[in-house]
């Protein structure tokens, strides 16, 4: 451990009601839990680990393996923390509370044990919380803390934290913490901290830093989609409804800034109009653009438009600015360009038309702007000359990466040569180079690019782009033909309008565009080069085309070409075939010595990240397996995904690592491998793309880090914890003194204002409803929750009341599904006063929906009609709204006035067949015979709309097998369900011979 580290432990063991850590991200939390694991001992009580995620729980596990030895500091062999699984019978979790040892909990799970004494408070030493950012007053810790604290006050809570800017997000977010937590220090280490720093610079790692420069193309990208932006930016300051200082184009380049603007708007989602819901989605949109335009390749990168121009609508706000337009043309522009007689079309063919339409060609001008338009007819051939130039652009950094490779090994070559061989197969020296990517996609193409050379991958990349525009454009065509009247106008059929005098058409993507990749694309059909990327698709959709879902094959991908291309019948296809030979020339001008390589469809990465399975991936290429313009050798190559989350620079022990996409954490990291390793030879190469967004992220995420920090430390400095007599926080069971003194106030008029004992309310809850906060917010208010495994109903409030909690998702999802409508019936069937409370988020709007998209006619899909008919049916079903989880607290303590306290013996039964069958407290049971019932219902001919009619007609079975056809009709209201059920009761049984 490093000093600091050890600094932090100690400042820990100091305070014996535990403290709140706030870390700079990537300083190694892990080791300081991992390190207050080796020093507990089993006879202070069990210790158990609340809130850790799986990588966080890998990477503890695995600092615990790495020590030297397991042995604690009182002698005795300090294990490894096991897990309580919730599917543990309760009384192995009993035996393991009471052990004496580290356990990983589910903080659900140990809130039910708490509650239902599996788990004795006075048998833990105390908690350890990871994510203490996370937390809330609602939060399941902080009844776990509440819980603890108020029957074991030595017990310390030590809850860390490595993201500091969540820490100041709200008002005083640090000081509720504490208080949640019951905690009283805050420690405070940023990275500027003196001993931080003189810790991590003891002996720094070789650094260089490389600024590869943007290409044009990428530059009039990066610009375009700054000022599209900036003018989004720019309208959502102008609805007055959200902060302007957090509205910067710096905040909208994190993932951070969608929260921010959510958070505010939340409230009023159901006032605000369509464009600004659209405003805020375009952000996002163009937040991915500007992630992956520095992430992926250009083919990639024109594939993702490629979508976004079907995808994103006519309703976007972005797709329509001034320089929205210049994204896509550059990006064509990196891939391919389109020539005509002179004229360059840039990505699409609208110069050269509007070109040709000034010079006065009124038959092209008739006919749509395409130079194929005729032919079907005879009336002219392909008298102009078109060349497709393959551009095929590759990523600057590729390059970069690869004479950065060729150099180590040169200079392995060299130290080997020079005799310092035992210098390069050292322990110390390991030889890994490791690559440090965003993504596993990354990854993959940097894979691709290392093992087969530039070349060769960025042409299979191109054909596979070229028979992915053939299946898209057939699948238009087809999509057009079956429907000539389409509403709207065109960005599915990439169509925009057109001003007065011009025929309507492929604007963006021209008509001479589209015959260009389309002749393309039949050469590659004709070719046999085709072979290899088709076999190359079926190996890696091999499962998919069992089922009838592959790629586009030869056969399918030539019936595309004729279906675009078809117009004037057959005869079209072969002079176009005929004379693209001659007239067309594909030219392939490849920029630098790297290709790219297919990542498939590309998409917003998850706070979970991708899995850990693939974490890095190792090449061991020879001399003669490098395939590149200069046949150099490469090293071995590790590629690691920063967002798998997996730290393998301890196990790895990597010599010479390369930031190719740089982070702050992963940074930090290395600080701290180096620091703990001061005689390993270390050399970091760091790769920006000068003056992009890449750097300015990079760097901001640095300033947000120091900012918070500093807010931290003026906040500590004027922070105020109330203590008790005892020292011990007074966390929020203060709130209880408040609601004894209304309910005294409420009965000052009985017995002259006598204090009267006051009975302990109690609720019993579903288990599967800890999930949510409100079994908290009731715990709060100073009622008794009993947790049990209902099969009727949430939360049981009397004998006589049950309820059926439901969020505004839950509602729609069991709406879908049917769930609700069986909930509420077994409900009606067992209590009197059945409930239906429909919760909604405080932070939300309280609104289903706006009141224009109200209709006044029942609707099937309207959650309003639904309602309503849920309620016809049931008459006894009671509908109640709550605001949020405090106004449901409430509401259930004003339902429960008056009422007798519910028996949890009795509740855990309802519903339960016992062993002769028999369901105990069946209400309908009590007045109907259901065999009977459920016998009358399965008849032919009884429906769910006259089977009522019959139970009140007749009194038993019998009786109704002896009435007449006429008044069997009478009762089931037609003459063909009477005779129905008639001719099956007088049906003769067949006899066995």
């Amino acid at each position: 451990m490093l000093p600091f580290q050890e600094q932090i432990i100690a400042e820990l063991l100091d305070e014996p009601g535990g403290g709140l850590v706030v870390l700079s991200s990537g300083l190694s939390l892990e080791t300081l839990v991992s390190a207050l694991l080796r020093l507990h001992s089993p006879s202070q009580g069990t210790l158990l680990i609340l809130s850790a995620s799986e990588f966080q729980k890998s990477s503890v596990l695995q600092c615990l393996r790495r020590s030297p030895d397991l042995q604690s500091t009182h002698g005795a062999l300090s294990p490894v923390p096991a897990e309580i699984p919730g599917d543990l019978p309760s009384h192995h979790r009993s035996s393991r509370y009471t052990s004496g040892a580290a356990f990983f909990v589910s903080p659900r799970i140990l809130i039910a044990d708490l509650l239902t004494s599996r788990c004795p408070p006075s048998a833990l030493a105390g908690l350890i919380i990871f994510n203490a950012h996370q937390l809330a007053d609602t939060s399941t810790e902080s009844f776990i803390v509440r819980v603890v604290r108020s029957a074991n006050r030595n017990a310390y809570v030590r809850a860390f934290t490595d993201s500091p800017q969540a820490m100041v997000a709200g008002f005083a977010k640090a000081e509720r913490t504490m208080r949640w937590l019951g905690v009283r220090r805050l420690h405070l280490w940023p990275r500027f901290q003196v001993q931080v720093s003189s810790d991590l610079e003891v002996s720094p790692p070789e650094v260089v830093d490389v600024r590869v420069p943007m290409t044009g193309a990428m530059r009039g990208i990066q610009g375009a989609i700054l000022g599209a932006m900036d003018a989004c930016l720019k309208e959502l300051r102008l609805t007055n409804k959200v902060d302007v200082e957090d509205l910067t184009v710096e905040n909208g380049l994190f993932k951070s800034f969608d929260e921010i603007v959510r958070r505010q708007l939340d409230p009023i989602w159901h006032t605000l109009g369509m464009k600004t819901k659209q405003l805020v989605a375009d952000l996002r949109t163009l937040r991915k653009l500007a992630d992956y335009l520095v992430r992926y390749d250009a083919v990639t990168y024109l594939k993702y438009l490629d979508t976004l121009r079907v995808s994103e609508g006519v309703r976007s706000v972005w797709i329509f600015a001034d320089s929205s337009h210049k994204i896509f043309e550059f990006a064509k522009r990196r891939v391919y360009q389109v020539v005509r007689e002179g004229l360059k079309l840039i990505g699409g063919a609208g110069i050269g038309i509007k070109r040709k339409r000034q010079k006065g060609d009124n038959r092209e001008e008739s006919a749509g702007g395409s130079p194929f338009s005729k032919i079907g007819n005879g009336e002219r051939g392909i008298d102009i000359g078109v060349v497709l130039k393959e551009v095929l652009e590759q990523a600057p950094k590729w390059r970069v990466l690869r004479e950065l490779l060729e150099e180590i090994e040169e200079e392995r070559q060299k130290n080997v040569f020079s005799g310092d061989a035992k210098l390069e197969n050292s322990n110390d020296n390991s030889g890994i180079i490791l690559v440090a990517c965003k993504d596993e996609r990354s990854c993959m193409q940097l894979e691709e690019f290392i093992e087969k050379g530039s070349q060769k991958v960025t042409q299979e990349e191109w054909k596979k782009y070229l028979l992915d525009k053939v299946e898209s454009l057939g699948l238009r065509k087809k999509n057009k033909k079956m429907s000539q009247a389409p509403e709207g106008f065109g960005v599915l059929n990439a169509e925009t309008p057109v001003g007065r005098g011009e025929n309507t058409g492929f604007n963006s993507i021209s008509q001479l565009e589209n015959d260009a990749l389309l002749t393309a694309a039949s050469e590659i059909i004709n070719s046999a080069e085709v072979k290899a990327v088709s076999e190359s698709t079926s190996d890696a959709h091999a499962e998919t085309k069992r089922h009838g879902k592959g790629k586009v094959g030869k056969g399918k991908a030539r019936r595309c070409v004729e279906a675009v291309l078809m117009s004037g019948g057959k005869n079209k296809i072969n002079k176009i075939m005929d004379a693209t030979k001659s007239k067309v020339e594909v030219k392939s001008t490849l920029h630098g010595e790297c290709g790219v390589v297919d990542v498939g469809g590309l998409e917003e990465s998850t706070d979970d990240g991708p899995s850990s399975e693939t974490v890095a991936h190792k090449h061991n290429l020879l001399p003669d397996q490098t395939v590149c313009s200069v046949n150099k050798p490469l090293p071995p190559v590790q590629l690691y995904a920063l967002e798998s989350g997996q730290n393998i620079l301890d196990s790895l022990k990597p010599s010479v690592i390369i930031v190719y996409h740089p982070d702050v954490r992963f940074v930090r990291e290395i600080e701290v491998y180096k620091a703990e390793n001061p005689s390993k030879e270390l050399k970091i190469y760091f790769l920006f793309y000068e003056d992009s967004t890449e750097a300015q992220k990079f760097e901001a995420s640095i300033r947000r880090e120091n900012a918070a920090f500093e807010s931290l430390i003026r906040q500590k400095s004027l922070m105020m914890i109330p203590v008790d007599r005892d020292g011990h926080s007074f966390g929020l069971s203060a709130t209880k003194e408040s609601q004894s003194l209304v309910s005294q106030n409420a009965i000052t008029r009985k017995a002259g204002g006598r204090i009267a004992s006051e009975k302990e309310m109690q609720v019993i809850v579903d288990m599967r409803e800890f999930m949510s906060s409100l079994p908290n917010v009731l715990h709060l208010r100073g009622m008794r929750v009993i947790p049990l495994t209902l099969e009727v109903g949430d939360y049981i409030l009397s004998p006589s009341i049950c309820v059926e909690r439901k969020s505004v998702m839950d509602l729609f999802q069991s709406f879908t599904s049917g769930r609700l409508y069986n909930q509420v019936e077994t409900m009606v069937r067992y209590y009197e006063i059945p409930v239906l409370l429909i919760e909604f988020s405080q932070d939300k709007s309280f609104s289903f929906q706006s009141a224009s998209d109200i209709g006044g006619d029942v609707s099937p899909t309207n959650i309003i009609s639904k309602l309503s008919l849920l309620v016809l049916h049931f008459p006894r079903l009671r509908l109640v709204w709550s605001r949020s989880v405090h106004a449901t607290a409430e509401i259930f303590a004003s339902l429960k006035a008056n009422q007798d306290e519910p028996d949890e013996t009795k509740a855990a039964r309802v519903g339960v067949p016992s062993h002769d069958g028999i369901i105990e407290n069946d209400a309908r049971a009590e007045n109907y015979n259901t065999s009977a019932i459920e016998f009358l219902r399965r008849l032919p001919g009884v429906t769910d709309s006259n089977y009522r009619a019959l139970m009140d007609g007749c009194r038993s079975l019998a009786e109704l097998a002896l009435l007449p056809t006429e008044r069997l009709a009478k009762l089931m209201g037609g003459q063909k369900a009477a005779r129905t059920l008639r001719e099956f009761l007088d049906a003769k049984c067949p006899t066995m011979l």
